[in-house]
């Protein structure tokens, strides 16, 4: 399973911006998918998550903020996020896993909130 996420960019406190990941291949729907998010110094965290059964999860940090989704048809999770911060600033990362198989890591997606 290859990933490619997008959707990065500037945006201002308060903002919105939508990242997508893509996944290749035909087992998407049988993929547990998370986006994690790595700042400057920082170790990586999970931010938000989607199991293959649609069940989601949020980082305390982003709850009611950040929406994360599924559309298997375009084999795509999404995170939807709203109300960001400066401290939402960091380098989005998506990644899917599948039992014993899968573990993939998108490219990362760069994402500054200005105050």
């Amino acid at each position: 399973v290859q990933l490619q996420a997008s959707g990065g960019g500037l945006v201002q406190a308060g903002g919105s911006l939508r990242l997508s990941c893509v996944a290749s291949g035909s087992i998407f729907s049988f993929l547990d998918v998370g986006w994690y998010r790595q700042a400057p110094g920082k170790q990586r965290e999970l931010v938000a998550s989607i199991a293959h059964t649609g069940g989601t999860a949020y980082v305390s940090s982003v709850k009611g903020r950040f929406t994360i989704s599924r559309d298997i048809a375009k084999k795509t999770v999404y995170l939807q996020m709203n109300s960001v911060k400066p401290e939402d600033t960091a380098v989005y990362y998506c990644n899917a896993r599948g039992g014993a198989a899968v573990d993939s890591w998108g490219q990362g997606t760069q994402v500054t909130v200005s105050s």
